[in-house]
Order: C-alpha cells, then structure tokens, then sequence
C-alpha cells in the first residue's frame, strides 16, 4: 500500500494535544506567536501546514474531504486523541468537518471567522495579484510588494500573502503555495458542511467586530451544526483577528478551555 504523504508541523510544547489549522493562502507561521503562548499552558501545539500551502507536500486534489483525511492521517502519525481543534477561515471550515466526522477524536473545537455556510469566490483580485509576480526577474520582496499592490491595496493583506515567498537554492524568489492548484479549485473553499453533519461537543465561535463573515444570519446555521456551541466577539478585528487582537483572542480561547 502506498505511503501516505504527511503534513509538515512545527510542534511547540507538551501537553493536552492541540492543533491549529491556517486559512488559505497563510501557513502555520501565521500562529507561531499565539502558538507558543498557547503551548505555555500545558498543550503540546501542532501547527500545522496544509496541503499545497507552506512547506506541505503538492497535490492536484484539493477539497474539503482531502484536507480532512490529511488531518487524521496526521493525527494517526502522531498518535493524536482528544484534541483541542483550532481553525481560522479555511482552516475552520476543515476543523468542523474533522470534527463532524471524527467527534471521538476532538475534545473541544474553535471555529475563528468562518460559518459552516456556503461563501461565494472572493479571491480574485489576490490570486490574479500572485499570478502577476515574475518571480524570475524579481530581486526584492519590495518589488513583488509593489506588484501585488496594484491589485490588493491592503497593506497588511500583503504582507500575509507576502510570508509565502522565499528564495530558492538559485537565489530566486519562489511561492510556497500550490498556485495553479489552488486557482484551479478556489470554488472548494466556499464550500458549506453537508446539512446534516453535526458536532455535539463545546464549542467557541470567535468573530472579529469589523468582519462580515458571521453574521446574524449565521447564528441559527451554527447551532444546528454544533448544539452545544457559543459565538464571541473580538474587538478592534476583522477577519485576521488572531492577528489584529491577539491579546483578546488569547484570553477568550483560554476562558473557553478552563
């Protein structure tokens, strides 16, 4: 029988297991800080990188059900039972459907800007601002920041999509992420859970004040999923708001685990 290929993580700590999933397009750097606060309080802190993004392996396949077995054969690989499951955006999506679908596995879940809803495509102007990038001919990260502004003119937005970017052995600049791949099937990420999945375990819901993503709509959508779920709002953040309010988003997570 084939190896199956494993995720790259960065374990930080020792403890209860607790594992974070990243957005799309981000990578588990994107919680080194928080992460290790998080592995101060007893938890041994998996971040992990998904498939086709950070340092994880490439793959044509793409969907909700792929990056939920990657997670259990992460999780086999490591010997992982009663985890405590972080996810933001994409990674939250996948968090709830891990958690659908192995609820013995999971401890207690939370779900960072993401409803279990479908969401519409809105990556365009940043994947066609990455694919604009003549990675070859480029000798600064200023240059590809100059690029990419004219399609994302957020700063810091950039500057998330930026970590992506390293030079290779050839002194060129090169992505991490799976492009073409991701382009490809970017219509998955918007994908609701299957109607009926549910998950009876606690559950927190964080939302940033200045984000749109859950809205009041959302909250009978939540509670059919998770019964036994409540949603809290950060201040001062939008959709990255593990980094925009780390501070509260650290107390909440903590205030919820006990």
């Amino acid at each position: 029988m084939a190896k199956k290929e494993q995720l790259y993580s960065n374990i930080l700590g020792e403890g209860n297991p607790f594992v974070i999933l990243h957005g799309f397009l981000g990578m588990s750097d994107n919680w080194k800080t928080l992460g290790t606060k998080f592995s101060e309080e007893n938890y041994e802190v998996h971040l992990i990188d998904q498939r086709n993004h950070g340092r994880s392996f490439h793959s044509d396949n793409f969907n909700y059900e792929a990056l939920v077995d990657d997670l259990k054969n992460y999780c086999e690989a490591h010997g992982l039972i009663d985890i405590v499951l972080l996810g933001h955006s994409m990674g939250g999506k996948i968090a709830m459907l891990f958690a659908e679908t192995y609820p013995e596995l999971v401890s207690k879940l939370i779900v960072a800007d993401i409803s279990p809803r479908f969401y519409p495509i809105h990556h365009d102007a940043i994947l066609e601002g990455l694919s604009s990038l003549d990675l070859e001919k480029m000798k600064s990260r200023g240059e590809a920041d100059k690029q990419l502004a004219e399609y994302v003119s957020d700063f810091g937005t950039r500057q998330f999509l930026l970590k992506n970017l390293y030079w290779t052995e050839n002194k060129e600049l090169a992505l991490r992420i799976n492009l073409d791949v991701l382009k490809e099937n970017v219509h998955e990420i918007g994908e609701a859970l299957p109607v009926h999945a549910q998950f009876k375990n606690e559950t927190l819901f964080l939302r940033g004040d200045k984000s749109e993503y859950i809205g009041l709509q959302d909250e009978v959508i939540i509670k059919n999923h998770f019964p036994n779920s409540k949603i809290v709002t950060i201040s001062n953040a939008g959709h990255w708001l593990h980094a925009e309010n780390p501070k509260d988003f650290f107390i909440e997570v903590m205030k919820f685990l006990g």
